[in-house]
Parts: C-alpha cells; structure tokens; sequence
C-alpha cells in the first residue's frame, strides 16, 4: 500500500494528489448535499428552536440569538480554547482531537440539560396532580363551574400545575373550547395521568355525569401510582449508585497512577495511540453508565 501511494505521489507530484483528493471530496460532498445540509440544519437551527420550544415550556424566557451564543460557545468555544491550549505547548494534532471532541459534547450539553430540566418539571407536574384533582373535586361539589375550579386550582397550587392550569384558562378567555384546552394541555404535558384526566373530563362534559366522583377516582389511581414509583425508586437508588461507582472508577483510578507515577500517564495524553486509546476508554465507560441507568429506570 505504502509502495502504491509512493508512486502515485510520484507521478502526479504532490499538486496533483491535492488535486485529485479535492475532486474527490468535492464529488462525495456534492452526492449528499442534501443529506449534509439537512444535518448542518439540525445541528444548528433545529437545536436552537428544540431549546427554544422546551425553554418556553419550562418558562424560561430567553432570545433566540442568545441561545445561539450559547451554543456556539458550548461548542466552538470550549473546542477552540483547547485547540490554543494545546497549541500553546505545541501540541497542535493532540489539541485538534481533544477539541473536536470537546466541541461535539459541549453541542450538547445544552440539551441534555434542558432535558433534565423538563423532565424535572413534569415530575413535580405528576406529583402535585392528587392536590390539584382534589381541590377540582371539591370546588366542582360547592357548586362551581369547571372554568371556576381550574381558577381555584391556579389559586391555590403552586408551579408548575398553577402555570399549567393558567395556560387552560388563558386560552379558554381568548375563545378556544374547553375541550380543545385540554387536549393542549395532554399535548404539552403527554403523561398518562393527563390523558386520563382530560378524557374523562371530555368525555363527561358531552354524556354527562359527576365530576367530582370521577375526580376522585382519578385522584386514587394517581396516589396509587405515585406510592408505587417512590417504592421503585427506592429499590433501584442502589443500582444507580453502583452505576455511577462504576462509571467514576476510572477516573479515580487514573488519578491515583498520576499522582503515583506521572510519567506513566503522559503519554496517554500526548501521543496518537495513546488519545485512541482515552477516547475508546471513556466511550465505553460513559456507554456501560448509561446501559446501567437504563436498566436501572423502571417505567409504569
């Protein structure tokens, strides 16, 4: 193969090679243009408004070119910083590696944590649900409308059902139908316990029936459900905290041979086989960690 390369070199001389590489690049690029315009798109923009659509739901007001700052200085940012720092001491191919890595994890980061965030919030939704049916339940038995209870709701509960609730009202003053505030409410909000608790609503509203019973019905399965995922909890904090012993055990040992014998961890940090060898290292430690969590993450 070397042999091979070494003629072509030879024939075409080294504009040649750029040549001929260049056209190929070009040719391959130009195939699935489409393809690579689609995923530039969704790298960028489509993230920018993913983060935007789960900000809005957590209610959290942030401008659009803002977000892209962020962005770009998760990525780029985090990724440049290394370039230069390892351009600093010279080791210009090591910091390319280690900040395209950085560059392609900092990308996300913002999203991961968002996503935290939402459902952070959806659980806190799920688990002030018993309160909020109840108070529904008995505003409903004092001779209240819907529209009346759900304000007592907004009230009375704190976020993120009072935010929720509230949106339900906005948009019922504004003309929408009842049911159709609802049905926003389950498309925000897509838990089971809402799709219960928007379709009975809906349902009894057109046929008719007491509210109030069903509510509290409602409010039993719900209690019930929660009492059942605090046991799951319960039994599985022992496999996520074995999961996370796991994943930091390299870590910790690799500080300990550093601290120990630092010359023995240079080259893994400075050297091409070594960086392959880091990076195979940390994408089957951080793969075996999120198998465990996914075990671990029981769903009703």
């Amino acid at each position: 193969m070397s042999q091979f390369l070494s003629i072509f070199t030879t024939l075409l001389g080294q504009v040649g090679v750029i040549v001929v590489v260049g056209m190929l690049i070009f040719f391959i690029t130009y195939k699935y243009s489409v393809n690579i315009f689609d995923w530039v798109e969704h790298q960028t923009y489509g993230t920018r408004n993913y983060l935007t659509e789960k900000l809005e739901f957590l209610f959290i007001e942030i401008p659009p070119e803002k977000i892209t700052y962020i962005l770009l200085g998760s990525s780029l940012g985090v990724g440049g910083f290394f370039v230069l720092l390892f351009g600093f001491f010279g080791k210009w191919f090591i910091g390319l590696i280690v900040g395209i890595i950085l560059a392609f994890v900092g990308s996300k980061v913002p999203i991961w944590i968002v996503d935290h965030l939402v459902e952070k919030r959806i659980k806190a939704y799920s688990l002030q649900m018993v309160d909020a049916l109840t108070l529904l339940s008995n505003g409903i038995r004092a001779g209240l409308s819907v529209p009346q209870a759900i304000g007592m709701v907004v009230d009375e509960m704190p976020p993120p059902v009072s935010q929720e609730f509230n949106i339900i009202l906005q948009q019922n003053r504004i003309g929408v139908p009842l049911e159709e505030c609802f049905e926003n409410l389950v498309k925000r909000l897509p838990t089971e316990d809402n799709n219960m608790f928007v379709s009975s609503v809906n349902i009894l509203r057109e046929t008719g029936g007491n509210l109030a019973e069903v509510f509290d019905t409602i409010v039993e399965v719900i209690r019930e459900r929660v009492r059942l995922q605090q046991k799951i909890d319960t039994y599985t904090a022992q496999g996520k905290f074995q999961g996370m012993t796991i994943g930091a055990m390299p870590f910790l040992l690799g500080i300990v041979y550093f601290l120990s014998d630092p010359n023995s961890m240079i080259p893994l940090f400075t050297t091409p086989l070594g960086l392959v060898m880091l990076f195979l290292a940390l994408a089957f430690d951080f793969a075996g960690f999120y198998v465990i969590l996914k075990i671990v993450k029981i769903k009703l």
